[in-house]
């Protein structure tokens, strides 16, 4: 019965993971809504896959855009900031980036999109475990 018992906890927690759901943010910035995804929720410290999802006000995907990742931990008694960029790939209507957050905490994340000469920022943030 307990073989049974733990049996049945470790499935329950496999099948938990499998369907873990990503991370994910909707934001409008100008005219654009943007769904950022990283692929743990929550983020760890180490490195996350983010993907950008860019649609226009009427509803397409901009796929002509040059998307920048910053991300940062703000000072704290005796540690400087932490400031960082990640570069995005266009694969198919998604910008995909790598994030490795050095450490837990709370961390910002600022998106800028620039398109035809105009920039637009999504910020959000994020706790790390």
């Amino acid at each position: 019965m307990k073989r049974f018992a733990t049996a049945v906890i470790i499935l329950l927690i496999a099948v938990g993971f499998a369907f873990a759901k990503d991370y994910t943010v909707m934001k409008k910035a100008g005219g654009y809504t943007v769904e950022v995804k990283l692929d743990k929720n929550p983020p760890i410290t180490g490195p996350n896959k983010m993907e950008i999802n860019i649609k226009d006000d009427k509803g397409v995907n901009v796929t002509d855009a040059t998307v920048v990742v910053e991300y940062m931990m703000p000072a704290m008694p005796g540690m400087p900031a932490m400031n960082y960029k990640a570069k995005t790939e266009l694969n198919g209507s998604r910008y995909l980036a790598k994030v490795n957050f050095s450490m837990s905490g709370a961390w910002a994340i600022n998106i800028k999109i620039t398109r035809a000469g105009k920039t637009q920022a999504v910020k959000l943030n994020v706790d790390v475990n």
